[in-house]
C-alpha cells in the first residue's frame, strides 16, 4: 500500500522553500515587489502597535483627568500635580531597576544607534519597556512626547517582523524604516512626513528600492490609524497666510531666534545627560518626576505632551508673556525629562517649544506693528517647524509636516526660509548636532555615517555571492580532479572536518592537472595556485558585515552559509574582498 503524504508536511514544505527563495531575492538591492509586500504588513503591523498604545495612554487620562480634555492637567489640585509625575517616576524607577538589564536608551536614539551598529536589530524586551515605560511617563505628566515611541515602537514591530521571518539584515533594515515612517504618520496623519523622516533621520537612504515599501507602510499605517482612532488632525488649525512680503523680515528673525533655542534646548538636553550619567536609572528618573511636578505647580500647561496648550496657542488664546513662559518652562522640563532617561519623545516637545515662540512673536508684532495685519497661529506653525527642523537637523521632514498639517500651499516658502535659517544657526553657529545623536554621545555612544557603509548596508550577501564552486576533501586523485573541473567552477571548497578551510581557484587546478599528469594523488594544499583562508557568513548578514569580518582578519575570504536544519550547515556561494569592493565601485 503506498505511503500517504501528510498534506500538512507538504505545504510547511512549499512554504519552507517559498521563503528560502524570498530570502535569497531580499538580499538584492532591488528586491521591489517582495520590499514593496513587506513594507505593506510592516505598516499594518506598526498601524495596530501604534493605535494599542494611544489608546492606552488616551483611555487612561480621560479616566484619571478631570475635564473633557485628555492633558486637562491643570484642573488637578495641586497636591495632585505634585504627586502624579512622582507615582510616575516610581513606576519608571521599579521597571527599570527590574526589567531593564541595562537597557536605558530608548526612542529614536536606540533606533539609530542600531541600525548604525546591529543592523536594526531590536528586541521584544525594549519594545516592551518602550510601551508601558512611555505609557506611564506621558500619562503621569511627564514633559515628553509620543512621537519618539511612535518611531520606536514601529520601528521595533518591523524589526521584530523580519527577525521571526529571518529575513536578510538588509531587509530588516529597510523594515525599520518602514516602522519608523508609520510612528510619524500614524501621529499626525501626515504620511509624506513619515516617509521623508524615515529616510532623512533614520535611513540616510533615498534609493529607490528604500521609497517604495517605507511609502506603502506610511499609507497602511495612515489608515489603520484613521479606521480605528478617526482622521481628525493632530491640531486645530485655524485660516492662516503670509500677510505680505513686509512680514519675511519677521520670518527671518524667527528663525534665527528659533536656531538659537533649539540650540540651548540640545545644549541643555546633553548638560543633564552627562551629568547624571553615573546616576543608577532609578534614582534619575524620580529625580525627573520631582523636576516636573514643581515646574507643574507653576505652570500645570507643560505637562504631559501639551497638544492642547499647543492648539490653544494656533487659535491665539494667550498673551506673549505667558507664551514666553510656557516656553521656558517646557524647555526646562523636558531637558530635564529626557537629559535623565524618561522614556519619552522629543518632537512633540519641540513642536510646544516652537509654537509658543512663533506665537509669542506674532503677538509682539501685533502689538508693536499693527499695519502688517499678523496672523498669530501662521508665526506659530512657522514656529513648530523651525524648532522641529533645527532640533532634529530634518529640515525635510519638518517642511513635509508643515504642508501636510496646514493643507495651505501658501506655507512653503516662509516655511522653506524659517526652518532652513533656524537649522543652519543652530547647526552652524551654535555647533549643535540633532537631539538624537546628542543623546546617544551624551551616553557615551558613538554615532557616524559613511557613504560607503551606506551601500554595503542596502545589500545583502547573497546578492553578489559566487554559486559557481564544488567542494572537496584536502587529498584526492587525478580522476576525481577532472570531475570536480567539469561543472567549471571559480573555486573549489576544500573542506577540513567537513567544514570549509580554503578556497583554491578551478584554474590553478586545471593547470596543474595539465602539467602534472602522472600523479597519483593531489594535495590541494600543496599545489601552486591561488589559495585563500575561509571564515563563515550568515546568509542574513549584509556586505558590510562581511567586510568588518575580512577587515577583523577572521579569513581572506568567506563562504555564505545557513542552517537548514538543526546541526545542518548549507553553503550558499563564496564571498572575496574583491566582490565587495566591486558592489560599492558600481
Amino acid at each position: 500500500m503506498p505511503k500517504q503524504v501528510n498534506p500538512y508536511r507538504k505545504i510547511h514544505a512549499w512554504f519552507s522553500t517559498q521563503l528560502e527563495n524570498t530570502r535569497l531575492h531580499l538580499a538584492r538591492p532591488d528586491a521591489m515587489i517582495q520590499l514593496a509586500i513587506i513594507g505593506l504588513l510592516t505598516g499594518a503591523l506598526a498601524g495596530l502597535v501604534i493605535v494599542a498604545f494611544r489608546l492606552l495612554v488616551e483611555q487612561t487620562q480621560t479616566w484619571l483627568l478631570p475635564g473633557d480634555s485628555p492633558e486637562a492637567y491643570e484642573l488637578l489640585p495641586h497636591w495632585a500635580i505634585l504627586a502624579l509625575p512622582l507615582a510616575g517616576a516610581i513606576l519608571l524607577a521599579l521597571m527599570f531597576r527590574w526589567l531593564a538589564k541595562g537597557l536605558y536608551v530608548l526612542g529614536v536614539a536606540r533606533v539609530l544607534e542600531r541600525m548604525a551598529y546591529h543592523q536594526g536589530h531590536l528586541g521584544l524586551r525594549e519594545f516592551l519597556l518602550q510601551f508601558f515605560g512611555a505609557a506611564i511617563a506621558i500619562i503621569s505628566g511627564h514633559s515628553v512626547g509620543r512621537e519618539g515611541p511612535h518611531v520606536y515602537l514601529g520601528a521595533a514591530a518591523g524589526s521584530l517582523l523580519g527577525q521571526w521571518l529571518t529575513l536578510p539584515n538588509n531587509a530588516i533594515r529597510t523594515l525599520v524604516g518602514c516602522g519608523t515612517a508609520a510612528g510619524i504618520a500614524a501621529s499626525f496623519n501626515t504620511p509624506l512626513a513619515g516617509v521623508i523622516f524615515a529616510l532623512e533621520v533614520v535611513m540616510l537612504d533615498y534609493h529607490l528600492a528604500s521609497f517604495i515599501p517605507v511609502i506603502l507602510a506610511a499609507v497602511t499605517a495612515t489608515m489603520v490609524s484613521n479606521a480605528m482612532l478617526g482622521s481628525e488632525a493632530a491640531f486645530t488649525m485655524p485660516a492662516m497666510a503670509l500677510g505680505g512680503l513686509s512680514e519675511i523680515p519677521l520670518v527671518i528673525i524667527l528663525g534665527l531666534i528659533a536656531g538659537a533655542v533649539s540650540a540651548s534646548f540640545t545644549h541643555l538636553v546633553q548638560v543633564v545627560a552627562s551629568n547624571s550619567r553615573n546616576l543608577a536609572i532609578w534614582w534619575k528618573v524620580l529625580l525627573a518626576g520631582v523636576i516636573t511636578g514643581l515646574l507643574g505647580l507653576a505652570v500645570p500647561e507643560i505637562m504631559g505632551i501639551g497638544y492642547d496648550t499647543v492648539n490653544a496657542t494656533l487659535l491665539g488664546s494667550y498673551g506673549a508673556a505667558f507664551l514666553l513662559l510656557l516656553m521656558g518652562a517646557k524647555l526646562i522640563a523636558t531637558s530635564a525629562c529626557v537629559g535623565l532617561g524618561v522614556p519619552g519623545g522629543m518632537i512633540g516637545p519641540a513642536l510646544f517649544i516652537g509654537a509658543t515662540l512663533g506665537a509669542s512673536m506674532g503677538q509682539l508684532a501685533q502689538l508693536w506693528m499693527p499695519h502688517l495685519d499678523t496672523q498669530v497661529g501662521f508665526f506659530a506653525m512657522l514656529g513648530m517647524g523651525a524648532l522641529m527642523g533645527a532640533s532634529l537637523q530634518a529640515p525635510l521632514a519638518a517642511l513635509t509636516a508643515l504642508l501636510e498639517l496646514t493643507n495651505n500651499p501658501q506655507i512653503i516658502m516662509p516655511g522653506m526660509l524659517v526652518v532652513i535659517i533656524a537649522g543652519l544657526t543652530a547647526s552652524q553657529v551654535f555647533g549643535q548636532e540633532s537631539l538624537f545623536i546628542t543623546m546617544l554621545k551624551a551616553r557615551g555612544l558613538d554615532y557616524q555615517q559613511n557613504p560607503v557603509l551606506a551601500v554595503l548596508r542596502r545589500m545583502g550577501v547573497a546578492s553578489i555571492m559566487d554559486k559557481q564552486f564544488v567542494r572537496s576533501p584536502r587529498a584526492i586523485n587525478p580522476e576525481t580532479a577532472w570531475e570536480l573541473l567539469k561543472s567549471k567552477p571559480k573555486w573549489i571548497v576544500v573542506t577540513k572536518d567537513n567544514t570549509p578551510a580554503f578556497i583554491l581557484s578551478g584554474i590553478s587546478l586545471a593547470g596543474y592537472l595539465e602539467v602534472e599528469q602522472e600523479q597519483e594523488e593531489i594535495d590541494l594544499m600543496e599545489i601552486p595556485g591561488t589559495r585563500l583562508q575561509l571564515a563563515p557568513v550568515h546568509l542574513h548578514e549584509t556586505l558590510q558585515e562581511a567586510l568588518e569580518k575580512l577587515d577583523k582578519g577572521e579569513g581572506e575570504a568567506l563562504y555564505v552559509r545557513h542552517m537548514s536544519a538543526p546541526g545542518i550547515w548549507r553553503v550558499y556561494g563564496i564571498l572575496t574582498r574583491e566582490q565587495i569592493e566591486s558592489a560599492y565601485q558600481l
